[in-house]
C-alpha cells in the first residue's frame, strides 16, 4: 500500500497541536501529502430543542467563516515548513462528514486523536474517533494524546 494524502481531522482543543505533530511525522515518513480538516457541527439536528437567536444559516456561515481564522492560525503556529499542510473547514455531522471527505479526497490514510473535547461535547456528540475507526474507508491511526 502507498500512502499518498493523509488526512488530519482536528477539533482545536488543545489536544490538536499534538495530533497534527504525529501527523507531520507520520507525513514525513511517507512523503505524502497533509491536510487538516475541521467540521463543525450543524445545528439542524438540534433545531426542535432550541430556538436560535439568529437564524441557523447565518450562524453556520459565521461559525465557518471564523473557523477559517482559526486553521490558517493555528497551522502557522502548528506546522512545520518542510510539510506544507492544507487546511479545510466543513459544516456538517463530524463523523459523516470527515468520512465523505476521506472518499471525495482519496485519503490513504487518516490520523486522529482518541480524544478531543471533554464533558458535554463528548455526551452530546459522541466518540467520534470510534466511528470514524468502524466506518472509515482506509487505514485509521488513532493517538491518545495524553501518553
Amino acid at each position: 500500500m502507498q500512502v499518498k494524502k493523509i488526512l488530519v481531522p482536528i477539533d482545536f482543543s488543545e489536544n490538536s497541536s499534538k495530533i497534527l505533530q504525529y501527523a507531520i511525522f507520520v507525513t514525513k515518513q511517507f512523503d505524502a501529502g497533509l491536510e487538516a480538516l475541521f467540521v463543525a457541527q450543524t445545528f439542524h439536528d438540534y433545531s426542535e430543542f432550541f430556538e436560535p437567536h439568529m437564524p441557523v444559516i447565518q450562524f453556520e456561515e459565521e461559525l465557518v467563516a471564523s473557523a477559517r481564522e482559526k486553521m490558517t492560525f493555528f497551522l502557522e503556529e502548528n506546522g512545520d515548513v518542510s510539510v506544507p499542510c492544507a487546511g479545510k473547514v466543513m459544516v456538517g455531522d463530524v463523523a459523516e462528514t470527515i468520512l465523505e471527505y476521506a472518499v471525495e479526497s482519496q485519503t490513504d490514510l487518516i490520523i486522529m486523536g482518541t480524544h478531543g473535547y471533554k464533558g458535554l461535547e463528548k455526551v452530546l456528540f459522541g466518540s467520534i474517533a470510534g466511528k470514524i475507526v468502524k466506518m472509515s474507508p482506509c487505514p485509521v491511526l488513532t493517538i491518545n494524546p495524553y501518553r
